[in-house]
């Protein structure tokens, strides 16, 4: 072959050579954008658990995946319902104290719902006593404030139940109560609220004995000397508990009973009579 021939020849060949390498190339350059295309970010961000039906166990997603919008991750948990607060958690700290220290007490009672009646008439956190220390029966059981609630109980325990066993040889099975809540005012007072209208108030009409005998708390006779005696430490030792004390003779609206409140007066006086 002439000279001329061969040399065009190779140039043909070298041209188809370098058109199909770039061919190749092009190929390949394309191929990795359409993997590239198929692993977009927005698939890359989507979870891979089916988040309406998995909720107990999900395992944690990898990579780009924990940039997942918050509210298809949350969704995939279970959801907890908020915990109802228990009855004490609403109560203020000295309404939880109060009832602790009525425990250690031995009184039994029951808490009940807040009462308003309007006015002076309402005790937001009212307890049932039922039982004092030593197993002695309240009749009938006794809605008060836990804050009479409490002075009651512990005038019972350290003062009335250890003059009973004093003087009488036995221990108290009874006390009688006449009124604890009451709606009302102070008699003749012109209309000033009743610390029975707040739960702040009891009265005792007679205190029953487990040897049988009945005290009654209305003044007695000139030689009835254990009740007096007992009568006359009821009253003193009440004065150490409760803001007021009243009782036979102090007038006649109270010559059946003895009543006791917790009234808060200026300077802490009490009214012992």
């Amino acid at each position: 072959m002439p000279k001329v021939l061969r040399s065009g020849a190779a140039k043909l060949f070298g041209s188809i050579r370098r058109r199909a390498r770039t061919l190749v190339r092009a190929a390949a350059i394309g191929a990795g954008a359409l993997a590239f295309t198929s692993c977009s970010v927005s698939s890359v961000l989507t979870p891979t658990v089916d988040v309406g039906a998995q909720t107990s166990s999900i395992s944690q997603p990898r990579g780009l995946a924990r940039l997942a919008p918050l509210s298809a991750m949350t969704a995939a948990y279970p959801r907890l319902s908020t915990p109802r607060a228990s009855p004490g958690a609403a109560m203020p700290a000295s309404e939880v104290e109060c009832r602790r220290q009525l425990r250690r007490m031995g009184a039994t009672y029951q808490d009940l719902a807040p009462i308003n009646q309007g006015g002076s008439c309402r005790i937001d956190h009212p307890v049932q006593v039922s039982r004092l220390s030593g197993n002695i029966q309240m009749k009938p059981a006794a809605t008060l404030s836990c804050d009479m609630a409490l002075a009651f109980a512990s005038w019972t325990k350290k003062e009335l139940a250890p003059a009973a066993r004093w003087r009488y040889l036995s221990g108290v099975k009874t006390i009688h109560q006449g009124s604890s809540y009451s709606c009302r005012n102070i008699a003749g007072s012109g209309g000033v609220a009743s610390e029975h209208s707040k739960g702040n108030a009891l009265d005792v009409m007679r205190i029953e004995l487990k040897n049988g005998s009945d005290i009654d708390v209305r003044k007695p006779g000139w030689f009835s000397f254990r009740q007096r005696s007992l009568l006359n430490n009821v009253r003193t030792g009440g004065c150490d508990y409760f803001s007021t004390v009243l009782g036979p003779g102090y007038n006649a609206a109270h010559a059946d009973h003895f009543h006791f409140d917790i009234k808060n007066r200026r300077n802490g006086y009490v009214a012992c009579k």
